[in-house]
């Protein structure tokens, strides 16, 4: 009986695993707060599963794991079915969750191999064209301290396709436009170095000139872009700001910070960028993730081909990219 006791395993609640599990990711991989914040739920939901089909969380099988996911792919009462991105996810944090256990030596087996979500089956992002991009970037007027911002918002977020959250953390410091270049500071806290275009950089050296420090005053602000009051922009804020240059130039309700950064991409690609260079810029983990802009120069390329030829306008094809990834 000693002997019985003493080769038992020590036991491991799910939520201490969960516990060591995120701080690795936050600590080891620096992964952002929303993923960390979205693992845990995921976890969560997934020892509630485990707790109603009294299930362990060390000794699940591969079919106890899909029958996870399927269930939730499938409305029961007032809950809807998840989305397709949301499954992905899920199954995601299962695998990674679990690979960190073997890592860690708590399990022998991994019980993830070959766990999959179900397809996405997602639309191509919105892009401008050149015109409409004239039009956005024009469209703030005059020379006040926030027609100045605006453009230089604007501008900079266009030639160097800046996520929200890194346009609105821009620090004065990051900017450097003697070398034309500024750092962004991405997901997981993870920096680059962007090249800014002439025109951007002299929407920014306008800006931080004559229009900055007037909304800054005496007031001490590291950030480059600030409201009214000289406080650092908000990213509701910046949406504030690009949806009322959209309806001005005539482009719509629909219209966010994102597709500018979809613009950037798609316009560089088109321009002959190269794939780990346009990678590299969009600060992307994974060479799949910018892939998506193939398929978004060779959507603008078949849409120009058959609206412009005179025999391929009776019989247009589908689109032949819903299966490409999404981008981040």
């Amino acid at each position: 009986m000693g002997n019985s006791a003493a080769a038992a395993p020590p036991e491991q609640p799910l939520e201490r695993l969960t516990l060591d599990f995120l701080a690795y990711l936050e600590l080891e991989r620096g992964l952002s707060r929303n993923t960390l914040t979205a693992y845990r739920s995921d976890l969560s939901q997934f020892a509630e599963f485990l707790a109603s089909h009294d299930l362990n969380a060390l000794t699940v099988s591969h079919g106890d794991l899909a029958q996870f996911l399927s269930e939730l792919a499938t409305p029961h009462g007032e809950r809807p079915a998840a989305a397709a991105s949301t499954l992905q996810r899920k199954a995601a944090c299962l695998r990674s969750f679990y690979r960190h256990l073997r890592r860690e030596g708590v399990i022998e087996h991994d019980p993830t191999a070959d766990l999959r979500g179900p397809a996405k089956d997602r639309r191509l992002p919105k892009v401008l064209s050149r015109d409409e991009v004239n039009k956005l970037l024009a469209a703030p007027r005059g020379t006040t301290a926030l027609a100045l911002r605006d453009r230089a918002v604007l501008e900079v977020m266009y030639a160097c396709g800046l996520r929200v959250s890194e346009a609105t953390g821009l620090l004065v410091e990051d900017i450097d436009l003697e070398e034309g270049m500024l750092r962004a500071r991405g997901k997981g806290a993870k920096e680059r170095i962007v090249p800014i275009g002439r025109t951007a950089r002299s929407a920014i050296e306008r800006y931080l000139a004559r229009g900055r420090p007037h909304l800054v005053g005496l007031r001490v602000e590291r950030h480059s872009f600030v409201n009214h009051r000289g406080a650092g922009l908000t990213r509701q804020g910046l949406y504030t700001i690009i949806q009322s240059h959209a309806r001005a130039a005539g482009l719509g309700e629909k219209m966010t910070p994102h597709t500018l950064r979809h613009t950037f991409a798609t316009h560089l690609l088109a321009g002959g960028c190269d794939l780990r260079s346009l990678q590299e810029m969009l600060g992307h983990a994974d060479l799949a993730t910018t892939q998506i802009y193939t398929h978004l120069s060779a959507e603008r390329l078949k849409s120009a081909y058959f609206d412009s030829h005179p025999r391929a306008r009776l019989a247009r094809p589908r689109s032949f990219s819903r299966s490409a990834p999404g981008p981040g």
